[in-house]
């Protein structure tokens, strides 16, 4: 059948649906490449003006005249004088002439109106030869959600994304601008980026002074204790006033300026304070069995010096001392001597002691300088655009304080940043010129929908950064096979969407009502998308649409295991004093 006499019309026109009837879908096919779910329609008007329509479902329809096909299509837009326009209020009244609409037609849809911002990863679902363009600048400075059930294809998705941003160049430079942070939860992006910047457990450095109070108390005191207020409140004095001794240089010191502290120094005020013995008959008399008498605005006799509260927490740092016992009536316990801090100098002492914890409380990390943490987190110290934090290795109990430490860091490098920039330049439009952006794979595991305490700090971390750190070059890419599990705040943030196939109902109604309504039934295809298949959606691209991620290249190592061919194959020995040995070893 000829296309001229292929009979297609638009038979029903509601708000944001057309109905079609076809004589012959199978010639209607032929004028074109098979027609298929997604597949787009050129609906022809009087004017100068097409009409476009993603189609949404097909039906068959049987009368005494014969059989008739039913298309179902969602319009998007119309094309005039060579320019797309998004919306489909401007159909007339029916019958109007349909036709598949041509490649080109297709790729016209997608054209951005500045070639220079286009940035591509993705081919079209329905028609593989049509490349979709979309704006980088839109994408990568508006958060990113990556969701798909596990299989879909989300990691090579990433990979594909991130090695597409760092080959762009606009110069014959070999090394651009970018800058990308993984959080790698399962060490599957190492042979993706073999030129990456790789920090494991085996040298990640985490100074523990950089660490917040948030962070701090949440890594080092039990919030559940009834005596967490006493333990709070000297912990967070001895910390300010350590701070204060070795960084005498800076003016204003608080308990959450990033400077050096002792912690070993901390511990030993700790022990002293739980121990410590008073007159009882003079409360400004601290019973040290060290030869001298401590009086409280008085001086030390051998020393000379004046020892107030100021001095003599200073010499509750020096060491662990010993205080006479009490005795009736002449000797008591200090106000911290109660038991209250006995769990905790416990704690403090079993962390700092910890050697799976040396990242954060050993002594390379106690002598880290600042500027070389954070130039090794940047990827500066040996000039990489993506820097892997391999999280696969560190303990579960610190894995969200980890994360929060560093999202936290750049998070402030950005605000810093931006601050030294405008005071440089007060008409500074761009406030960083070198921005990042954050993947965290799995986010669900350490930014979840959930308000227990082990998940608090890399929570409020994440989700400062998803409400602010747009503003300071700070960005963010999800990917979560639970996206229901997710922060709302965080998610709710996200403006560009790369839905792949999500099989649990939960998830699928979680990311529905995230999505835009005017998808239509797009959206109900995500259960039967296929591996590496998606729903591109946001302020990035200018349509929604359905399309296939192009193959990354090398591969992230989260290739499906063949079952059956190794089990094919002839057994295999298993080293099992080998396993336990890493086993016992802390991996």
């Amino acid at each position: 059948m000829n296309k001229s006499q292929i009979n297609a019309e638009v038979i029903s026109v509601f708000p944001n649906k057309v109905k079609i009837l076809v004589d012959n879908l199978e010639d209607y096919n032929s004028a074109n490449r098979s027609l298929r779910v997604g597949s787009y329609l050129k609906i022809s008007d009087n004017e100068d003006t097409k009409l476009f329509a993603i189609i949404e479902n097909f039906s068959l329809e049987i009368k005494e005249s014969g059989r008739k096909y039913l298309i179902e299509a969602m319009p998007i837009g119309i094309i005039k004088n060579n320019i797309f326009t998004r919306g489909g209020d401007t159909i007339a009244i029916p019958p109007k002439k349909v036709e598949p609409a041509t490649e080109q037609e297709i790729i016209d849809i997608f054209k951005n109106s500045d070639n220079k911002d286009n940035f591509i990863f993705s081919r079209l679902l329905s028609n593989p030869e049509v490349r979709i363009p979309i704006n980088g600048n839109k994408f990568f400075n508006k958060h990113i959600a990556i969701v798909g059930s596990t299989g879909s294809g989300k990691s090579h998705t990433i990979s594909k994304i991130i090695q597409s941003a760092v080959e762009e160049k606009n110069g014959t430079y070999s090394l651009n601008n970018s800058h990308i942070i993984i959080f790698d939860i399962h060490s599957e992006y190492k042979s993706a980026f073999p030129k990456a910047n790789i920090i494991d457990i085996e040298n990640l450095i985490l100074p523990y002074w950089l660490l917040n109070s948030e962070e701090l108390e949440d890594i080092l005191l039990d919030t559940g204790e009834r005596d967490n207020y006493n333990q709070s409140s000297i912990f967070r004095t001895l910390v300010t006033e350590n701070k204060k001794k070795h960084n005498r240089k800076i003016e204003k010191i608080y308990y959450d300026s990033p400077v050096f502290f002792c912690i070993n120094e901390v511990k030993n005020a700790i022990y002293n304070y739980k121990n410590e013995t008073i007159n009882a008959k003079n409360n400004t008399r601290y019973m040290i069995n060290d030869g001298t008498s401590c009086f409280k605005d008085q001086t030390d006799e051998n020393s000379g010096i004046e020892l107030n509260d100021e001095n003599r927490i200073e010499k509750y740092f020096t060491e662990p001392l010993k205080f006479f016992t009490t005795k009736a009536q002449n000797i008591k316990k200090g106000d911290y001597a109660d038991g209250s801090l006995d769990k905790f100098y416990i704690r403090l002492n079993s962390k700092i002691s910890n050697d799976r914890l040396q990242f954060l409380f050993g002594e390379k990390s106690k002598n880290a300088k600042f500027e070389n943490v954070l130039s090794c987190l940047m990827g500066y110290n040996n000039k990489s655009n993506v820097t892997i934090i391999d999280l696969s290795g560190v303990p579960f109990e610190v894995l969200s304080i980890t994360v929060s430490l560093i999202s936290r860091l750049l998070f402030e490098y950005g605000y810093i940043y931006k601050k030294i920039r405008c005071e440089k330049d007060s008409n500074e439009e761009i406030n960083n010129d070198i921005p990042f952006l954050l993947v965290y794979e799995e986010a669900h595991k350490y930014a979840p929908n959930s308000d227990l305490t082990k998940f608090r700090s890399s929570k409020n971390s994440i989700e400062r950064i998803a409400k602010e750190g747009r503003k300071y070059g700070i960005s963010l890419l999800l990917s979560s096979q639970r996206p229901s599990e997710i922060s709302e705040t965080i998610f709710s943030q996200c403006n560009n969407f790369i839905a792949m196939r999500l099989t649990n109902p939960n998830d699928q109604n979680y990311v529905k009502k995230l999505l835009p309504d005017t998808l239509g039934n797009l959206i109900d295809m995500m259960p039967s998308l296929k591996a590496g298949e998606a729903l591109l959606v946001g302020e990035a691209i200018m349509l929604p649409s359905l399309v296939q991620i192009d193959q990354c290249s090398p591969n992230p190592s989260s290739i499906d295991i063949p079952y059956l061919n190794l089990w094919k194959q002839e057994w295999k020995e298993l080293r099992i004093d080998e396993i336990k040995e890493k086993w016992q070893n802390g991996n």
